[in-house]
């Protein structure tokens, strides 16, 4: 089982990742897209990431938006793993 993160570290990781807040227990970001296409594309590309990672979002599509929530829930809460794909995910939106 990964180790929980306490507030400090939680604050050390959010101040490396602009656009993403901490909201109870996880971290949430909505990515913007100029279209469906590129917004479904990215879904594609970063579940094929989540995928290799076994690490799997609460996500969700409307056109040319992408709501991602992370979490640990065999954790109880947000992990390193949950940052680690945050970045991932920044990484594969901005192309």
């Amino acid at each position: 089982m990964v180790e929980r993160l306490d507030q400090g570290q939680i604050k050390r990781h959010l101040a490396e990742l602009p656009g993403w807040t901490h909201e109870d227990d996880s971290i949430a970001r909505r990515f913007e897209f100029a279209n469906f296409v590129e917004a479904f594309g990215f879904m594609a590309r970063a579940a094929l990431v989540c995928e290799k990672m076994n690490h799997h979002p609460d996500w969700s599509n409307t056109y040319r938006s992408v709501d991602v929530r992370l979490t640990t829930h065999s954790a109880g809460g947000l992990t390193e793993l949950d940052f680690k794909l945050a970045r991932a995910m920044d990484r594969l939106a901005a192309g």
